[in-house]
């Protein structure tokens, strides 16, 4: 053949694959393990170029590891339950399981045409009562080991999709989902005690030096440990109340204090608005709005005086006002917070709305008469205005502080952190029931574990708003497990991160009875390579950490980290355009003319081309996977996707980028093929001589081994493809005289680059493999040897000059001894003529750089 067919080819040898059901896994103690995973998708119905970006990369790092002589377990599943199929039922009127698994069945067979070299037999879906019948076994385990409590709290509500929310999933004061604005109610929630490792979490950060710093940081961020004061104002003209507790990281600035702030939901909050309408009302503005500290630092601030002064243990007779702020969180220290307008920007232009003093007790130098005024001083600096502080820098001062604060007694040094427990009940149909029964005699009984998976009912209405499990006639009623009365089941549901948060560990052993078989757990984790976005930084990443030392307290596993090594891809982006009425014009609407503009097909209509941005369909600037496979081939969307920008950036769509990638593929094709019969019968043994080109061209085959082996390991795909497109031009240029040593040399370099394009176009290696009378399967061919022998330069190009001056160059064998080095530099005729007449009086030769004649 000419032209390589992908369509037939692709199809071909993934049913061979499938047949020797070649990527199945099994423990094996004989070979170093290596477990590669990609964040499971959410079976949305369609794969998205994100999608292959992803898969293809994981896909590359499992066949290079199994080449590499690794036993590989490469596994994949589906995130299957949460509200877009619920919202899809009430839509469509579909039950959600139907819309679920119809969307599976479509995703895996796109998932099938990439050629991924998945294990399929350890296939898992979230929604199956196998998998989450497990997840609420373990969750009984956590109840017993103390990791799990309900407790009545203030809470995210979602009011469109009618269900509690994390404040993880609260973006910009919305649900991470609805994007509605989420309002606070009070509810009954269970909670996963998720601070009892916070510091370990924290702490641990710092072994993970396979993680990308930035994922690192933004966990460290959102751990927010940070070191400071609690301390006791006391307070006045409160029934029951005497004192006011604050948590502070600026014990320093205490002297400048000018007010305090409590959070809405705070207990003084809520005493006081019981006899004042007027703050009331304004605690129900705070609870409509921002929930997260990222909204609230964009929202405007808000306070009300209450009228009741506080007093700070350091100035026992200066009075401070108390506020309630819509700015203050109660689950951040202890709801309550002094404010020092001087060095803090929100605590001055508060200060300024409200008439209150600044009062400024750091200066950059000491200087007594330093003032702030519109802008706070952050900077370090030393003590003013401060007492006992007076003239310390300041980070001396927090710490004399705190010594002051315990030895009066009014205070303690503190560590705090920003996690909260983790609330994970919601209130939809579409996820795992909790498995508790609620008992008017027992309280609170767990299911028994033989009682075990609760599954959902089929039966369910999505007619009346709010959880379908609530109005069901019969699911929720039950007898009590412990006193046999009638009883009712709780009927929420977990949040879908927890489905997340361990399918690592049940892809080890998907059959087990237990969650996992914790023999195969211990020979499988951690996972060795994990892969997905970087959007996952904070909720499932820190989950999923989390969730490993839950399992490791209560004994199923042994390890406290489930992924050794991270890797977050970039985005898929295109341009986006859109017509003359600003609607937006999907890529497959257009055509594009010779001056590189665009017409919609339709009319003939002129189009405004938009910026590069993520494939969204909200923008319509979408290719759909599919349509590029079928026109294309896998393996041409796969190179294209490692061959175009680094892979942790984003990658730019291109329609010439496509076109070049299958143009390479076809070229590589003729490569191979067109000289297959020229190499038909080259001998098994090396030959004695080569010629040079020969030489040069044995030196390329094993430069690349060794370099595009190094480029996977390090994630640098596209510089893999360099490598790659440099080997196959060198093959391209070859001459082959016809000798034993240039025939050998040709069909080693014909073989090698096969074996090294094998991770990245598996089909078209295999096919490739089989014309070259390869034994077996490429997929199957362990990983080529580089000999560092043949990787050196067999010659090197030396500059010759005359008094410093270059006159010529010279390309000498590597390594040749220096006085035939000076002998073949002198006879060289640009030199002989530029010191003809003239006396040498030195020849410094530098072995395989310079020669230097002095005269």
């Amino acid at each position: 053949m000419t032209r390589y067919n992908a369509g037939v080819t692709e199809a071909k040898w993934q049913k061979v694959w499938d047949d020797q059901q070649t990527f199945k896994a099994a423990e094996d103690p004989s070979k170093p393990k290596y477990y590669v995973l990609e964040m499971f998708p959410y079976p949305s119905g369609r794969i998205h170029m994100g999608h292959v970006r992803n898969y293809t990369q994981g896909d590359v790092v499992a066949r290079y590891r199994r080449a590499a002589g690794f036993n590989v377990l490469h596994p994949m599943g589906w995130d299957a339950f949460g509200m877009p199929a619920e919202n899809a039922a009430m839509e469509n009127k579909v039950h959600p399981a139907k819309w679920t698994y119809e969307n599976i069945d479509h995703m895996k067979g796109q998932l099938k045409q990439m050629g991924l070299s998945l294990d399929w037999s350890r296939e898992i879906a979230t929604c199956d009562p196998d998998y989450y019948g497990k997840e609420q076994a373990m969750f009984l385990d956590f109840l017993e080991a103390g990791l799990v409590y309900r407790k009545e709290s203030w809470v995210n509500w979602d009011p469109v999709d009618n269900t509690v929310l994390a404040n993880e999933q609260v973006v910009d004061g919305c649900g991470w989902r609805s994007g509605a604005p989420v309002e606070r109610r009070k509810l009954s929630q269970w909670f996963l005690k998720i601070t009892d490792f916070a510091d370990e979490l924290n702490t641990a950060l710092a072994s993970l030096g396979r993680w990308p710093d930035k994922v690192r940081s933004m966990q460290e961020n959102w751990i927010g440990r940070s070191e400071g004061l609690k301390l006791n104002f006391s307070i006045h003209g409160v029934d029951g109340y005497d004192s006011l507790e604050i948590y502070t990281t600026r014990p320093d600035t205490l002297f400048g204090a000018c007010g305090m702030a409590v959070a809405a939901d705070h207990p003084l909050a809520e005493k006081l608005a019981a006899d004042n309408p007027e703050l009331a009302a304004f605690i129900e503005e705070c609870r409509k709005g921002a929930t997260t500290e990222e909204a609230i630092e964009k929202m405007e601030k808000k306070g009300f005086d209450t009228g009741i002064k506080a007093t700070s243990p350091f100035e026992p007779g200066r009075e401070l006002p108390v506020f309630v702020a819509n700015f203050v969180l109660m689950h951040y220290g202890t709801g309550a917070i002094f404010m020092s307008a001087a060095h803090d920007q929100r605590d001055l232009d508060f200060a300024h709305k409200y008439g209150l003093e600044v009062r400024t007790v750091v200066s950059p130098d000491g200087d007594g008469n330093f003032k702030v005024d519109r802008e706070a001083y952050l900077e370090p600096g030393i003590m003013i205005n401060s007492d006992f502080l007076n003239g310390l820098d300041n980070a001396k001062a927090k710490a004399a502080m705190i010594d002051k604060a315990e030895e009066m007694g009014v205070g303690e040094r503190t560590i705090n952190f920003r996690l909260r427990d983790w609330g994970v009940s919601r209130q939809r149909y579409w996820g795992a029931p909790i498995p508790v029964i609620h008992c008017d005699g027992c309280g609170v009984v767990p299911v028994p574990k033989a009682d075990l998976p609760v599954k959902l009912p089929d039966d369910v209405s999505f007619d009346k708003p709010g959880n379908p499990l609530d109005h069901h006639p019969s699911w929720k009623n039950v007898d009590c497990p412990s006193c046999g009365k009638p009883a009712r089941r709780e009927t929420d549901t977990f949040d879908t991160f927890i489905d997340s948060s361990w399918y690592f560990a049940r892809f080890t052993s998907p059959t087990s009875e237990l969650p996992f078989d914790r023999a195969a757990a211990d020979y499988w984790l951690p996972v060795d390579q994990y892969v997905g976005g970087v959007e996952h930084a904070i909720l499932h990443l820190l989950y999923s950490r989390f969730f490993t030392r839950a399992m490791k307290k209560v004994g199923l596993l042994d390890i406290d980290e489930p992924f050794d090594g991270l890797f977050t891809q970039g985005m898929v982006c295109h341009e986006t355009y859109q017509d003359g009425a600003g609607a937006w014009i999907s890529p497959a609407e257009l055509v594009k003319q010779e001056d590189g503009s665009y017409l919609t097909r339709k009319d003939g209509e002129p189009v405004t081309v938009g910026r590069s941005i993520k494939m969204s369909k909200s923008k319509k600037n979408v290719i759909d996977p599919t349509e590029i496979i079928d026109q294309y081939g896998a393996d041409t969307a796969r190179w294209f996707m490692l061959s175009d920008s680094p892979p942790e950036r984003d990658l730019e769509w291109t329609e010439e980028g496509i076109e070049g990638a299958w143009r390479f593929s076809q070229r590589l094709w003729r490569l191979v093929t067109g000289n297959i019969e020229a190499t038909a019968d080259v001998a098994s043994d090396e030959p004695a001589a080569f010629s040079k080109q020969a030489q040069d061209l044995r030196r390329m085959s094993h430069q690349s081994i060794a370099q595009v082996g190094k480029d996977i390991e390090n994630f640098h795909f596209n510089s893999a493809v360099a490598q790659l497109y440099k080997f196959a031009n060198a093959i391209g240029a070859f001459d082959c005289d016809g000798s034993d040593g240039d025939l050998f040399a040709l069909h080693e370099a014909l073989v090698t680059i096969v074996q090294l394009c094998a991770p990245m176009m598996p089909h078209l290696a295999e096919e490739m493999w089989q014309q070259l009378g390869g034994e077996g399967l490429v997929t199957n061919a362990p990983w080529p040897v580089a000999r560092a022998e043949l990787m050196q330069e067999s010659s090197v190009t030396i500059a010759v000059q005359v008094r410093g001056k270059l006159r010529d160059t010279m390309e000498v064998a590597k390594d040749m001894d220096k006085a035939e080095v000076e002998r073949l530099a002198l006879e060289l005729p640009k030199v002989k003529s530029s010191i003809e007449g003239q006396e040498i009086r030195k020849v410094i030769v530098v072995p395989n750089k310079i020669v230097n004649i002095v005269v």
